[in-house]
């Protein structure tokens, strides 16, 4: 044997003793590791598939809830929205539960949840937005100027992306209350916005015919 096969050979005997000594110390440690390892990338899986699975069925019970609305099953749509407890569906169900109640004519009740929905910091920030013009909508027909005005003030101004609608809710209290010159200027804003969408616009064109009249007259 050559000096140099000699010295691979010890050397590699002391490899396979350090290495020895070093698992004997470390390698349940490192066994622990891996286990912990595998149970963490299983673990997530599963909780991803349960999460799938409840959104799955969350969303199975707000669809069902919609077509028993739609099919003129009122209450028991309601209580199918409010009994899904899934984040986002659950939210969405309780919007619809709200429209559901101002169809019914209990619009005390209707914008009761609408307040909660555009009240809780967890909701997302777009449909607390439009819980406050649904709000504003089902209200138009009764409460006072200034109330519907309080609760569109933030979605009035030029960059609003709901300026339109809120314009619009503004000018049917207005015109309601017979204040055809204040409705006016509203459904002129909507005219003048270059953004307006075509069915509010179409809309705003028929009410401006509407008032032209009222307005000269006053």
């Amino acid at each position: 044997m050559s000096d140099e096969s000699l010295f691979r050979e010890v050397d590699e005997e002391v490899r396979q003793e350090q290495f020895k000594k070093l698992w004997a110390r470390y390698g349940n440690a490192v066994i622990g590791l891996g286990v912990l390892v595998i149970l963490g990338v299983a673990g997530m899986e599963g909780w991803k598939y349960w999460q799938l699975r409840q959104s799955e069925a969350a969303g199975d019970v707000f669809f069902a809830a919609v077509q028993q609305a739609q099919d003129g099953k009122t209450a028991d749509a309601i209580k199918q929205f409010e009994a899904i407890d899934k984040t986002g569906f659950a939210d969405l169900g309780r919007m619809r539960a709200a429209a559901a109640l101002a169809v019914q004519g209990k619009a005390a009740d209707a914008v009761k949840l609408y307040d909660q929905i555009a009240a809780e910091a967890s909701v997302d920030p777009t449909l607390r937005d439009v819980a406050r013009i649904r709000a504003a909508a089902v209200l138009a027909d009764t409460a006072s100027f200034a109330d519907i005005e309080a609760r569109l003030k933030d979605f009035t101004t030029p960059d609003s992306p709901w300026r339109h609608m809120s314009r619009e809710i503004l000018a049917s209290v207005e015109y309601r209350l017979k204040d055809y010159s204040g409705a006016n200027k509203q459904v002129q804003a909507i005219l003048g916005d270059p953004a307006t969408p075509p069915p509010i616009r179409q809309r705003a064109q028929t009410m401006a015919q509407l008032l032209q009249p009222m307005v000269t007259a006053q």
